[in-house]
């Protein structure tokens, strides 16, 4: 249940909601500079490519493998602590490489323990704030909130990616002083964070697989989280192996490099938008088109790649496609915040954030293993047809057709 103490204002003067938003908006521009200048300084330091898949891969892997005990530990510990000292470890991470540069110690070792406490800090932090987002913002105004998070999380990548490369140019260590400075104000933003107290309950069992066991089986047993989860996962898989297939069958085709470029940018500049008015049409659709309308759009538009030859053609389509994202995960968030008891909320965000990572980091591995197998044509019309079947799915399922319009109350949650 959410927090009775938020206060009914608008969001642009609700203090503690804008000191989360600005500080993880210079938080996200500081990890996506160094996410970018990573595989750009392995590749300075060692020359090999797969070194720098191994670094980034440390991140991915760091955060799915502290992703369940994560959860269950931001619903037993103070969220507002977890959140500053993710913030402070990162300063700590980043601050240790740009010594190691400056005084020319850098070894790949110290690369991947950096990678791994940025993956771990990561996993810790998402949930914390997943979980004190309702307790700062009233109910009636978290759909806003979780569509300006996601705008957030998208202008945070773009400038980020934008800004990494052009201060890897000046030196390798400027775009991690960057990260560690953007980490830093942050820290010192969360200072004067106001969570309003957690209601009182009994003490947890204190047995950390027990309570994994118990979020994992709640949320499970909510049909509209799982339901609306396997979407996602399905979504994500697809998705993802069509985006890397795409940028094979650019180069193909011999779009320049510039235009690959473009054209990935593209496909953020359109989650942007569809995120700046995800708010409005969540309000305006209901939630049952505005997740069904995501999968035919996806595999009606997916095929049209096919067809173009222009990098700048190729990112108007990504582009197209990001729109409406936003829109039904701020319905789908917004209702499993208010459906899940704020004792198990952090253990939720943890769950469905390794789920949905997880067919992420696997979808890229189907989109290779297509263009191995396959000529790059079928490629991409193999993964509009699975986003289809799972469009039909969609459409006929009972559950997405009654999905709630309006906000639930979360029952309180008895066990561990």
């Amino acid at each position: 249940m959410s927090a009775p103490a938020a206060q009914s204002v608008s969001l642009t003067r609700n203090r503690n909601y804008q000191l989360l938003w600005i500080s993880q908006v210079l938080s996200g521009v500081g990890l996506s500079a160094s996410v970018i200048a990573f595989p750009l300084l392995v590749l300075a330091l060692t020359g090999s490519a797969a070194a720098s898949g191994l670094v980034l891969g440390t991140i991915a892997a760091a955060q799915l493998l502290a992703g369940l005990p994560a959860g269950a530990l931001v619903d037993r510990w103070d969220r507002k602590m977890i959140m500053l000292g993710c913030e402070a470890t990162q300063v700590l991470a980043a601050a240790s490489l740009v010594a190691a540069l400056w005084w020319g110690q850098a070894r790949l070792t110290h690369l991947v323990v950096v990678a791994a406490v940025m993956g771990a800090s990561a996993a810790l932090f998402r949930p914390a704030e997943d979980a004190c987002l309702p307790r700062v913002v009233p109910d009636d105004q978290l759909s806003t909130a979780v569509a300006l998070n996601a705008a957030r999380s998208s202008m945070a990548q773009l400038s980020g990616t934008a800004a990494g490369g052009f201060l890897f140019a000046i030196a390798r260590f400027v775009p991690f002083v960057a990260d560690a400075l953007a980490h830093a104000v942050a820290c010192t933003l969360l200072v004067f964070l106001r969570v309003p107290p957690r209601e009182a309950r009994p003490e947890p069992t204190r047995h950390l697989g027990r309570e994994i066991t118990a979020g994992l089986q709640w949320v499970w047993g909510q049909r509209h989280i799982r339901v609306t989860a396997l979407c996602a996962v399905v979504l994500n898989l697809f998705f993802s192996a069509f985006y890397l297939l795409v940028i094979v069958l650019a180069v193909a085709r011999g779009v320049p490099s510039g235009q690959v470029g473009i054209m990935a940018a593209m496909l953020g500049v359109g989650g942007l938008l569809g995120a700046l008015v995800a708010s409005r049409l969540a309000q305006a659709v209901s939630p049952y088109v505005s997740i069904i309308a995501v999968f035919w759009v996806m595999a009606t538009l997916i095929p049209v790649a096919v067809f173009l030859d222009s990098g700048y053609l190729l990112g108007l389509l990504l582009a197209a496609m990001a729109l409406l994202p936003a829109t039904a995960n701020t319905t789908i968030i917004t209702r499993q915040l208010l459906l899940t008891p704020d004792e198990l909320r952090g253990r939720l965000s943890s769950v469905l954030g390794i789920v949905t990572g997880v067919a992420a980091t696997l979808g890229p591995v189907l989109g290779g293993l297509l263009a191995t197998a396959v000529s790059g044509t079928l490629a991409v019309l193999v993964c509009a047809g699975g986003i289809a079947a799972a469009a039909i799915v969609a459409t006929l399922s009972p559950t997405l057709r009654s999905f709630p319009r309006h906000p639930v109350v979360a029952e309180p949650h008895r066990g561990p």
